[in-house]
């Protein structure tokens, strides 16, 4: 079975030659709307997602514009407002080391160095320097984690696990 990753949602047309506003959700948008990739429609009542091949990308404003081949006018595109654009898992580029995925973190069992078990990841956050996983212990309590070098010790996406150091005060 197809995994699928949300890159955009499509919230409006842009003039009348079947461009679409895109608001982006990928952290790689230059790479991922490149002319010649493909991105996979969901539309809210279809049973599978249709496939589009982008023919142009620009940015405007904070949106990404695209248009898609064999989709040259408003009336083409004018159905797909709210509609969510999306990957799979083959079309995912491999990371530098030490970069994960979203997918590959959440889930994941955190332990401290001293192999105390604290939860697992449930989400996460991207306030700004750093991002920060949200860690729901078996007691419920939800714990912040900042993925730093001084915290996050070990990532093992295999076997999902994640050790981290428990600096003063981080889980208190």
């Amino acid at each position: 079975m197809k995994r699928w990753f949300h890159v955009g949602k499509i919230v409006n047309t842009h003039g009348l030659k079947g461009e679409v506003r895109v608001i982006s959700k990928t952290d790689f948008p230059e790479e991922r709307y490149q002319p010649g990739n493909n991105l996979y429609l969901f539309l809210p009542d279809a049973k599978q997602p249709q496939k589009l091949t982008i023919k142009t990308h620009r940015k405007h404003k904070q949106f990404e514009l695209l248009c898609f081949d064999g989709y040259d006018h408003i009336n083409d595109v004018e159905s797909w407002k709210g509609a969510s654009l999306k990957v799979n898992e083959d079309q995912l580029a491999p990371l530098p080391d030490k970069e994960y995925y979203f997918h590959e973190i959440i889930g994941c069992t955190v332990y401290t160095t001293d192999n105390k078990k604290l939860g697992i990841v449930q989400g996460i956050l991207t306030p700004g320097a750093n991002d920060v996983w949200i860690v729901k212990g078996e007691d419920r309590k939800e714990l912040l984690i900042p993925y730093i070098e001084d915290v996050v010790r070990t990532v093992d996406v295999e076997t999902k696990t994640i050790c981290i150091y428990p600096m003063e005060g981080l889980l208190s």
